[in-house]
């Protein structure tokens, strides 16, 4: 039987942690959607100025960035990589990360010249859950280049499967705020 310090320097004992972190940030962004997803469908008129302002064209290559990101954070958990691959993958899921930082940045300038701040509660939700998301991705960045500087094995799975829940958020918000 191995020792709780065995564990520990394992990264083992770490995986209830993170568990209850990625459940609680999904359950997190899935109230902010919900509430989203009602105001829809209470305030209609600011709904439809709303989306009529939106850029799902760039939404959409933000879902290319973080898919291609999320990828580049599989590809350091590998088994058998070696560590000169594992940095270069984090460090280009981190990049493509701050690409999606600043694409969405691009459109949130497009966003409040066009006046979509004007639409009340519809409109605070939105730039909730999507700036929400964005310091998400940001502070996920950080970590992925902090984790290729001082890679670990437990570290490259805890933030890969953190990285890979940011994209689920987006993955989810994406049709809901963009297409519906």
């Amino acid at each position: 039987m191995r020792t709780a310090v065995a564990k520990a320097e394992s990264g083992e004992g770490d995986c209830l942690l993170l568990w209850i972190l990625v459940w609680s940030e999904l359950l997190a962004f899935g109230a902010l959607l919900v509430a989203f997803m009602v105001m829809t469908l209470v305030d209609v008129g600011n709904a439809s100025f709303l989306r009529a302002h939106l850029h799902p064209g760039l939404a959409a290559l933000n879902t290319v960035l973080l898919v291609l990101s999320g990828w580049q954070a599989a590809l350091a958990v590998r088994r058998g990589a070696d560590l000169s691959g594992v940095r270069r993958s984090l460090v280009l899921a981190g990049l493509l990360g701050l690409a999606f930082a600043a694409v969405k940045l691009a459109e949130y300038g497009m966003e409040v010249r066009s006046g979509i701040g004007g639409v009340g509660t519809l409109a605070e939700l939105y730039f909730l859950v999507t700036g929400f998301h964005l310091l998400h991705v940001v502070f996920g960045a950080a970590i992925l280049f902090l984790v290729a500087w001082r890679p670990s094995r437990s570290n490259v799975v805890m933030i890969a499967t953190l990285w890979h829940a940011i994209d689920l958020v987006w993955l989810v918000m994406f049709p809901i705020v963009y297409l519906t």
